[in-house]
């Protein structure tokens, strides 16, 4: 692996579909702004740095993620994805190396997925490699185009596309792996010549095959992991899948939950092994619950501590953080 792995994080965007004033990677997923689900990823990752790419409301979101140790860059005109990816440029302290690129609204994504692609990024020896996956529904997505061997030549975006090219649903998961000397000077020769009249990240693809560069391509076989949140309910369903995956990793580790589905819990809550936990419960903030403690239906508990063994009866609400 080479010495210099950045990443890059597009967060520069104001997010129109989500119908508020408020930044699209500053609304919460799983108790927590979605934007810091995706630096969390990366810090399982290693990294020379992470720069985050802030425009929209780029104080707000520098704020959110003060307690990491990251870059910020500022895109001042919102002028596209490729665009973003310039304003980065001056953050990067190398002339070598390699560039994870992802959007601020994917916090469904896993680290070790992120870790296979720049594996593979390696192993193939590729200027590009992108991250594909397939959908059944691939509207609203950039199609990606594959020559006869399975090489990637290029991708067209939904605004762009032919009817034939409408029908591929093989898509652009929007997250690459370039090489640093190739990346940018592959930007310097995007144009705006498009639907949208923006600098399309995605047109290096095409520069990239043009060159006579080899595409490398990462298909990511669970489209869920890479959902980008454009929408209150693809909101939701995020914060959804993020509970899922922390109820099932607490119940593998000795905690019985009676009804999962309707089960919320936090993060930060400590639970011990053998409790019991019933449907429709709202556990928040540090609250702690010893081993052998059995939590009623309706129960909502934050900042709160529950011994071990002891009983929380149902409609319980215990908060003492205020």
């Amino acid at each position: 692996m080479a010495d210099h792995v950045f990443a890059i994080v597009l967060a520069a965007g104001k997010g129109t579909r989500m119908k508020s004033d408020m930044a699209k990677v500053l609304h919460p997923v799983f108790f927590a702004p979605m934007i810091t689900h995706v630096v969390n990823a990366l810090e399982r990752l290693v990294l020379e740095d992470i720069i985050v790419v802030t425009g929209h409301q780029q104080r707000k979101v520098e704020e959110a993620l003060v307690a990491y140790d990251l870059t910020f860059a500022r895109q001042e005109e919102q002028l596209g994805t490729g665009h973003a990816v310039l304003s980065a440029r001056g953050a990067i302290n190398a002339q070598r190396g390699t560039v994870l690129i992802l959007c601020g609204d994917t916090p469904l994504v896993k680290p070790e997925t992120l870790q296979q692609m720049v594996d593979r990024h390696y192993k193939t020896q590729s200027k590009l490699t992108l991250m594909t996956t397939v959908l059944a529904n691939p509207a609203n997505y950039g199609r990606v185009i594959t020559d006869d061997d399975g090489a990637v030549l290029k991708v067209v975006e939904e605004k762009d596309a032919s009817a034939a090219e409408r029908l591929i649903d093989e898509v652009n998961a929007g997250i690459y792996c370039a090489d640093l000397e190739f990346l940018f000077r592959a930007l310097g020769k995007v144009g705006t010549d498009n639907v949208q009249g923006e600098v399309y990240l995605t047109d290096i693809v095409q520069i990239a095959s043009d060159a006579g560069h080899r595409v490398g391509k990462f298909l990511c076989y669970n489209p869920l992991e890479l959902t980008g949140v454009n929408s209150r309910v693809e909101l939701a369903t995020a914060h959804k899948i993020m509970q899922q995956r922390r109820n099932q990793e607490l119940m593998l580790q000795g905690i019985t939950m009676f009804d999962p589905e309707t089960t919320s819990i936090e993060p930060s809550v400590t639970i011990g092994h053998d409790v019991l936990i019933h449907g429709n419960c709202y556990l928040t903030g540090t609250t702690t619950i010893g081993p052998g403690a059995v939590i009623e239906p309706f129960v909502r508990l934050h900042d709160s501590i529950v011994d071990g063994g002891a009983l929380v009866k149902a409609f319980s609400n215990v908060n003492y953080g205020g």
